[in-house]
């Protein structure tokens, strides 16, 4: 493990965490636009991940342009696209009964996967904002019928405006009360999610990096991968909470700062006054 110290990277590939590592409360960090510019000017291959199963690519995409940061649709890896593509490997042409919003729906939709509430395949359990007590009941019943159940993630809070909010993990755990049956996870720490971002690029994971602010599910899924782990200090993960776990990250950075090249503050100064150029002509 490396501490704020500058190492040899064998990496030709990066997947980073979006909140809290490029984006804190909608707003970018400090740098993270810059790395991104850098692994584009490179033709580096990357993806920008979240567990978040509520937003399309395309809504993602345009919440990162909105803080400044120029993240193309297909550079964006979600624990909603996890999970379909989990359950297109494993059950082609299938059927599910979905709890979620449209980043779920629409991932299901494009795998090739039937909506349906009559004895459907999966039971699939995602992101939503508007839980309802007739939607778990119904997803409850079809698990005792023989519907496997599948969660995009194991969060079990959100954040908004007001405060903490039940997210996937919390209603999961509802279900499994009532049913006596366990989902399978396939986003973080699910060393799947990973696995499967590395398919979608072609990457090995000898050969990339993970960049997040958590250990317990970032750092732990990224070793558990094969990556070569890198945790920043701008989001959940502090220095002395590190020393809670059995496992260590490659390097602990104070932020994505930290990984831009010396030459890259120059190149993106000559792109602004390119666009400054452009926009008088």
């Amino acid at each position: 493990m490396t501490t704020g110290k500058k190492v040899e990277r064998d990496v030709d590939c990066w997947l980073t965490d979006m909140d809290g590592v490029l984006i804190h409360e909608n707003k970018a960090i400090p740098g993270a636009a810059e790395l991104i510019n850098q692994w584009r000017d490179k033709n580096k291959p990357f993806l920008v991940l979240t567990n978040n199963s509520t937003y399309t690519p395309r809504d993602l995409s345009a919440r990162l342009a909105r803080s400044g940061i120029d993240v193309p649709e297909d550079r964006l890896w979600t624990s909603a696209l996890a999970t379909a593509a989990f359950l297109k490997d494993q059950s082609p042409g299938g059927s599910a009964f979905v709890i979620g919003e449209a980043g779920l729906t629409t991932a299901m939709h494009e795998a090739g996967f039937i909506m349906t509430d009559a004895d459907p395949d999966y039971v699939v359990l995602g992101e939503t904002r508007t839980y309802s007590f007739e939607a778990i009941t119904r997803a409850i019943r079809l698990i005792n019928g023989g519907a496997r159940f599948i969660a995009t993630n194991p969060d079990v809070t959100s954040p908004s405006a007001e405060g903490v909010l039940p997210a996937t993990g919390a209603v999961a755990a509802l279900i499994t009360s009532a049913t006596k049956r366990d989902p399978y996870v396939v986003g973080k720490p699910n060393p799947m999610m990973f696995r499967s971002a590395l398919n979608k690029v072609g990457a090995h994971s000898m050969r990339t990096g993970m960049i997040g602010d958590r250990m317990d599910t970032d750092v732990v899924a990224g070793i558990e991968a094969g990556l070569h782990t890198v945790l920043v200090l701008t989001g959940i993960a502090d220095r002395s909470e590190v020393e809670r776990y059995p496992f260590r990250p490659k390097e602990i950075l104070d932020s994505v700062a930290d990984l831009l090249e010396d030459d890259q503050q120059s190149k993106n100064a000559k792109r602004k006054e390119g666009k400054g150029s452009d926009a008088s002509a």
